[in-house]
């Protein structure tokens, strides 16, 4: 098929969409005779309108805006990965030689992970395994992963072992992964175990640094973690929503969009 205007190439994007999961450049270009570089162009008009998310080599169909769906870490990398990459690195530069860290479980959390090329001291806790994996590469970190049951779906360990393990710790600087945020109600989860962990990780920290694509803003999960006054520093995407960022610095929050 040569889908030669705009219209009819978006058209058949959205209705490969809606019999299957993803669809990738490389194919759509095989199957229109146009560019991957059109392609491309295609996927970020579509997706600026709300109505598919792009992915590592293509797009995903818009999923379902449920809060309180326990998404599988999996899929959850595939969203705003740009956004996640970029907030990664802005996190690190809030780290320093020598510090002690606490990595929370989550897909922008594994991107700060990704950005410690240039350190060669530091202590670290998390409660997820592919982070400590990735953490492991560096051969030259102290890592310590904390037990307890493994969750499937965000890789992240939690119950009872991990909480009095993590009791041990304090004074270190927690970089907190978020599912949704707003001002009135503050961070939650739809995990209740992972909840749970969050909430002694915010109680241990000395400074609390929420990680989260502006994807997040404006969203409420049913189980609360902690309320916007108890994070010190949010580092989001410029996308943020009109006006966040002056209420957030009026609750003597930093703000950094990058």
């Amino acid at each position: 098929m040569n889908a030669s205007s705009a219209k009819e190439r978006r058209a058949l994007i959205l209705r490969q969409l809606e019999h299957k999961e993803e669809v990738l450049v490389t194919e759509l270009s095989r199957e229109t005779g146009i560019s991957e570089v059109t392609i491309r162009k295609d996927l970020t008009i579509l997706q600026a309108r709300n109505l598919l998310v792009r992915t590592r080599g293509g797009a995903m169909r818009k999923p379902i805006d449920n809060q309180n769906e326990d998404v599988a870490i999996s899929k959850k990398q595939m969203f705003n990965f740009k956004e996640k990459e970029r907030i990664g690195e802005e996190a690190a530069k809030m780290i320093k030689d020598g510090d002690f860290i606490m990595l929370d479980s989550g897909t922008t959390t594994l991107e700060v992970a990704r950005h410690l090329q240039r350190f060669n001291n530091l202590h670290i806790i998390t409660n997820a395994m592919n982070i400590a994996t990735e953490l492991m590469e560096y051969k030259r970190f102290d890592v310590m992963l904390l037990g307890g049951h493994v969750r499937v779906n965000s890789h992240a360990t939690v119950g009872p072992l991990a909480i009095s393990t993590l009791r041990n710790f304090s004074g270190y600087k927690l970089f907190l992964g978020v599912d949704s945020f707003n001002i009135e109600n503050g961070v939650s989860a739809a995990s209740l175990e992972e909840a749970l962990l969050n909430q002694i990780m915010i109680q241990q920290a000395a400074k609390v640094i929420a990680v989260f694509d502006s994807s997040k803003f404006n969203k409420r999960s049913y189980v609360h973690i902690a309320d916007a006054s108890d994070l010190h520093c949010i580092i989001t995407d410029t996308a943020i929503p009109t006006g966040i960022s002056s209420k957030l610095r009026s609750l003597g929050i930093e703000v950094r969009a990058v």
